[in-house]
């Protein structure tokens, strides 16, 4: 496949108001390209991977911007940059686990630009899908990764349905951990989705990775109060330590009191094509307290369940891993 130096031809619109994006972005359906930051889209049109009619820039729409309480939590705009989000006082003191998490976002050069609505909704990084062939994600009748040739060192444990690509978003792990809310926008009116629906599997979108249709847009994204300033871990694991995707990561929150562990949610990011629940490790952990201990109870839960592939077992003992590391007292 050819790579180019150049971008194609492509329309370009710079709305000023969400009002006027929404309506190109109807007007235009898939034929139009959401851009964020461009930290994805510019090497998938230089590809000629993806070769939409127009972008739809929106970068000039201040309503998409900004950090804000509400009633009820934090509600950032998903054209905030990571740069933006890792710097906030207020997420730093309520929310520290969405600051770890987009704090491991690429490199500083891309968080300063790259938005946490671009993070979410990026497509996977499989590299047959990406390279232009004609796979079950792109709408052909083949999986290259789930074959016994295939290269599959990065893709699914879990949840495969002919697709076996992953979800790329550190910051997707944070928000389903998080329980946060995805604030949708279209010409119809806006509807709200909990994280844990937002991100689509291959069973239900075979071709897109969240629930957006044609014409929505991610206007924001709301944290709750009830996880302010909870016990957070976010860990990510990769082949290194500057702009790689993750092999394996998890975001946990956790509500401890006397050391004894409540509610809680543990979420891994690498090993599905949404963020992943440790639903056997949640259920395990309550009532438990903090510790080694409690960590070797928990670990062996955590990756039951998985099929691994040919050249991806050693996802396995990093799930658990990472689960004993976010036990420790």
């Amino acid at each position: 496949m050819a790579s180019f130096d150049v971008m194609p031809n492509v329309q370009l619109y710079q709305p000023a108001e969400l009002d006027d994006a929404l309506e190109l972005a109807d007007r235009l359906g898939e034929q139009g390209w959401l851009l964020g930051g461009g930290q994805d889209t510019y090497g998938w049109l230089k590809d000629r991977a993806k070769n939409p009619q127009a972008m739809i820039d929106l970068n000039g729409i201040e309503a998409l911007k900004g950090i804000r309480e509400t009633a009820d939590g934090i509600e950032i705009g998903a054209a905030t940059t990571l740069r933006d989000i890792i710097r906030n006082p207020l997420l730093k003191e309520r929310y520290r686990l969405l600051v770890d998490a987009a704090s491991r976002v690429a490199s500083p050069q891309i968080r300063n630009v790259g938005t946490l609505g671009g993070n979410l909704v990026q497509d996977t990084r499989c590299w047959y899908y990406r390279r232009g062939l004609s796979c079950y994600r792109a709408g052909g009748n083949l999986c290259y990764a789930d074959s016994p040739e295939g290269m599959n060192r990065e893709h699914a444990l879990f949840g495969a349905s002919r697709c076996v690509a992953v979800s790329p978003s550190d910051t997707a792990t944070a928000m389903v951990a998080l329980d946060a809310t995805m604030v949708i926008n279209s010409v119809d009116g806006e509807r709200t989705v909990p994280a844990s629906k937002f991100f689509a599997g291959p069973a239900t979108h075979i071709t897109r990775m969240t629930s957006l249709e044609p014409g929505e847009i991610l206007a924001a994204v709301r944290l709750p109060s009830k996880w302010a300033g909870k016990r957070f871990y976010f860990e990510k694991v990769a082949d290194r330590n500057v702009w790689d995707f993750a092999l394996v990561s998890i975001a946990v929150a956790m509500d401890v009191s006397d050391n004894v562990i409540g509610e809680c949610r543990f979420v891994c990011g690498g090993v599905a094509a949404v963020p992943y629940r440790l639903n056997k490790v949640e259920q395990a952990a309550r009532g438990q307290s903090l510790g080694d201990a409690t960590g070797d109870k928990l670990a062996p839960l955590a990756a039951q369940g998985a099929r691994p592939l040919n050249y991806n077992h050693f996802k396995m003992p990093l799930m658990e891993n990472l689960v004993r590391r976010a036990m420790r007292g």
